[in-house]
């Protein structure tokens, strides 16, 4: 039996660039892990078996669904009892059942000594979801296509990060359904990686405010106005920039300080919010918890 953290993630930019012929949109997005955490324990059994304090239907479960597409392509003979244990929110733009997935893929690689490379599993990934992917490059990455190409990066400087999710959930397919129907209304502006990454290395918070976009969040604002009006108070709470995070609908704000950070995760309840910090190293993105 072993138990092992995967974290969520936060969007840094992210560029809606248009639709591909399989129907998914293609994007260009900035990724970085944050310190909050999902917790995935893994032994052996004859067959597979989730269990989580989580309200997700199996058919919806990625976690499940990493576990049965893994035993089938494979024709693995074993099973596994897979213990998860939910600290992300869950439909909150955070990645938490994407990271969840990856998380699954690699502890099965783990308990099933199957010796499948970081590559090999990030295809398995790509077939379950378009965010897997980058959890097996974290903690910060480029990612292209529908979310398959990922290129890791040098970790840049710790960041203190305020994340507020109000009380509501938001479907991906919906928020791509709306962008799409105001893409005349977007403003197009290229990002360029190199000079963000020197930004956030710098702490240069203007620069950081400046560059930061995400193409979803108009469309999403539109019908839930709650996500505006909480970037509004983050930014009046000393946030130096935020932003929502992949569809929404929670919206993180980038803190100079963790006293501020903190007064201001307390002024947003009732939401669920927390204070954390953007992850740096390979060993806090994907490491063991406990044996």
């Amino acid at each position: 039996m072993f138990t092992l953290k995967t974290p969520a993630k936060i969007n840094w930019f992210l560029s809606v660039l248009g639709r591909r012929e399989d129907g998914y949109h293609e994007i260009l997005s900035l990724m970085q892990s944050i310190a909050l955490y999902d917790y995935l324990t893994f032994e052996s059994s004859d067959r597979i078996k989730v269990i989580t304090d989580a309200d997700i239907p199996l058919d919806e479960n990625l976690v499940y669904m990493a576990a049965v597409l893994l035993k089938e392509k494979l024709s693995v003979n074993k099973g596994a009892v897979i213990t998860l244990r939910k600290e992300i929110p869950v439909s909150a733009g955070l990645g938490g059942g994407s990271s969840d997935a990856a998380c699954a893929l690699s502890g099965l690689n783990r308990l099933w000594e199957l010796g499948l490379k970081d590559e090999e599993l990030i295809k398995f990934g790509g077939i379950l979801g378009s965010d897997v992917p980058f959890f097996f490059k974290a903690p910060v990455a480029v990612v292209r296509g529908r979310g398959e190409i990922v290129t890791g990066l040098e970790a840049v400087s710790r960041h203190i990060i305020v994340i507020v999710k109000p009380a509501l959930g938001i479907s991906t397919k919906w928020a791509y359904s709306e962008m799409s129907k105001l893409l005349p209304e977007l403003t197009k502006r290229d990002n360029n990686i190199k000079l963000f990454c020197q930004a956030l290395e710098r702490q240069d918070f203007k620069s950081i405010a400046l560059m930061m976009k995400n193409d979803l969040e108009l469309p999403v604002i539109r019908e839930f106005q709650v996500i505006g009006e909480i970037k509004v108070r983050l930014l009046a709470m000393g946030a130096e920039a935020s932003l929502m995070s992949g569809s929404g609908p929670t919206v993180f704000g980038v803190f100079n300080s963790r006293e501020k950070a903190e007064d201001a995760a307390e002024a947003m309840k009732p939401c669920w919010s927390r204070v954390v910090e953007t992850i740096t190293t390979v060993q806090q993105s994907r490491g063991a918890a406990e044996q």
